[in-house]
């Protein structure tokens, strides 16, 4: 069973001991989460951030790419079918993850791709940022499907997800290989299984990450939107 241990507060990596007697000591404050828990912890508290701070906050990039990387964990569960989107978005996140410290905030790396006029650049932070958003996406499309059907095998839930947030910024090739790699794709139980959930709290977790990832991609979103950079990329 694949379970993440975090510290309450941290959207980082978990506590580890500094030396073996420290094992005997139990942290009252760690928790032991299921990957899909953590993600949801994790976007729960980006998202109370920006509702308290507004949409005008200028995020902190490590502290968003924290986040995200706990994504990653989800792709990983779809199988083959998703592979290439695996890929893409475990790089991107570690593209702006190594920025982070230099640039600093979300405004600060699409700013910085405007002044040398950069922004769809391929390879560029902001080109990167906007495929992770579509990560992140694609993954709350799956998941709403997933529970709006109580379908056996997830492909049509997959399929309509990806053409929705993916497919039409992927090229012919990359998009004829996720679609020939559908018959790959976890059965409903078997992805309840892979993510270490039953039947009721694999629900309850999908819709906390639903219900609180959307003010964070609307807040990518309105990072382009207020710079009149369309998203139809």
């Amino acid at each position: 069973m694949i379970l993440i241990s975090r510290s309450e507060g941290s959207l980082t990596n978990p506590r580890v001991p500094m030396d073996e007697d420290d094992d005997v000591f139990e942290d009252s404050n760690s928790t032991e989460l299921t990957p899909l828990s953590a993600v949801a912890d994790a976007f729960e508290d980006l998202s109370a951030l920006l509702k308290a701070k507004g949409f005008d906050f200028d995020l902190d990039l490590k502290t968003f790419c924290g986040a995200c990387s706990l994504v990653s964990i989800l792709f990983g569960c779809l199988g083959i079918a998703f592979k290439f989107a695996e890929l893409e978005y475990i790089s991107k996140v570690r593209d702006l993850t190594g920025a982070s410290e230099s640039y600093g905030t979300l405004n600060n790396i699409i700013d910085f791709d405007i002044q040398n006029d950069s922004v769809k650049t391929p390879g560029s932070l902001t080109r990167n940022l906007r495929r992770v958003r579509q990560g992140l996406d694609l993954i709350r499309a799956i998941f709403q499907n997933f529970l709006s059907t109580d379908d056996y095998y997830l492909k049509e839930a997959a399929s309509t997800a990806y053409a929705k947030t993916c497919a039409p910024y992927h090229t012919w090739a990359v998009r004829t290989a996720v679609y020939a790699g559908m018959y790959a794709l976890p059965t409903r139980d078997q992805l309840i299984l892979k993510l270490n959930e039953t039947d009721e709290s694999v629900e309850r977790e999908m819709i906390r990450y639903i219900n609180a990832s959307l003010p964070v991609i609307e807040y990518i979103d309105k990072l382009y939107t207020s710079r009149n950079i369309s998203l139809d990329w």
